[in-house]
């Protein structure tokens, strides 16, 4: 795979242009020939979970193709699942640049992205055109200009216009880069947000005459009790999975690397431990009663492999792609 000899190039760039010039280039070859460049032939590891039969355990985490705009790209790779999103009911522009950075003697990245994206309707038809017959996530969120307490509405709104398009429905109740976002991990206001997500999907099943999963995504950012709580809504609510974790705001372990003070969420390998300890408490916590989706600092086998000894059925990569390439995909797959 060339991405070893491309990576130089793309690292001198802004991370945003950076992004931006590599989708273009994916678009551009996708469904064609030059298709061939990316493509990697890969072993059969079926993996069934959520009621899923997914064609390996790796997969592509929300944040990366947030617009649903190269999904047969990321399937050409060989991801066992694509999640796109997070997306708004209405298109936003995020917030102001520059908003993303790397750190790169860390291998990691921080983001304050805001949710930017084309809204709900945009992603919708960029799915109705991909070709892939995969398991598709859909990553859903609030507008930044929908007070919390007004945000549930917005959550159903996306569930309502997805949920004939989705595989699975993730909820990001989790990035730190909306104002007041977090707050629904918690207490009454996590009740509230599951228990108006769960009528709704019933609602959605019988009209569609199909059951689409639907997955939380927390963040890592939680203490034990914390932990304990969200575990018990979980399984209370009947929610079919959990995705762990999103981007940190903890940067003990980049402290002194250049951007590490920057506002925003840290991923990448800085985050990789506690991610796995959340997965563990979790899973403790989940006795197998819903399914873990595991994230955070996965760039290699071993770092995959660890979270699925920590209770992961599946697991997805975001930074570590950015640093390893299509190549880390084939690793994985291949081993894991």
């Amino acid at each position: 795979m060339f991405y070893p000899i491309i990576r130089p190039a793309l690292f001198k760039l802004d991370p945003e242009r950076a992004h931006e010039l590599t989708f273009q280039q994916m678009r551009f070859i996708s469904g064609t020939p030059l298709e061939s460049l990316i493509r990697q032939q890969l072993p059969s590891r079926p993996v069934t979970c959520m009621g899923l039969t997914f064609k390996n355990a790796l997969g592509l985490a929300a944040g990366l193709d947030k617009n649903g705009e190269c999904i047969d790209a990321f399937n050409a790779m060989g991801f066992g699942f694509v999640e796109v999103g997070t997306v708004t009911p209405r298109p936003q522009a995020g917030n102001d640049k520059p908003r993303l950075f790397r750190l790169v003697e860390a291998e990691g990245i921080i983001n304050r992205m805001g949710f930017n994206n084309h809204g709900v309707d945009q992603l919708v038809e960029n799915v109705k055109k991909a070709r892939f017959d995969g398991i598709l996530g859909i990553n859903i969120g609030k507008n930044k200009d929908t007070p919390v307490e007004q945000g549930k509405d917005d959550y159903l709104i996306c569930m309502d216009k997805v949920y004939a398009h989705a595989s699975y429905i993730a909820i990001n109740i989790s990035s730190p880069n909306t104002p007041g976002l977090r707050t629904l991990q918690y207490g009454e206001a996590l009740d509230d947000l599951l228990a108006s997500i769960k009528q709704r999907q019933n609602e959605l099943q019988q009209r569609h005459l199909k059951y689409v999963p639907v997955a939380v995504k927390i963040a890592p950012d939680l203490d034990e009790d914390e932990l304990v709580q969200i575990a018990d809504s979980l399984v209370r609510h009947k929610i079919d999975g959990v995705i762990a974790t999103n981007t940190t705001l903890d940067r003990q372990l980049v402290q002194g690397l250049r951007h590490c003070d920057e506002a925003g969420g840290l991923s990448g390998r800085p985050v990789q431990s506690r991610s796995t300890a959340v997965i563990k408490r979790l899973a403790q916590e989940l006795n197998g009663q819903l399914p873990i989706i595991g994230v955070g600092g996965i760039d290699s086998l071993v770092s995959a492999r660890e979270k699925m000894a920590a209770g992961a059925s599946l697991v997805q990569v975001y930074s570590g792609f950015i640093y390893k390439g299509p190549g880390l995909v084939k690793d994985i797959v291949t081993h894991l």
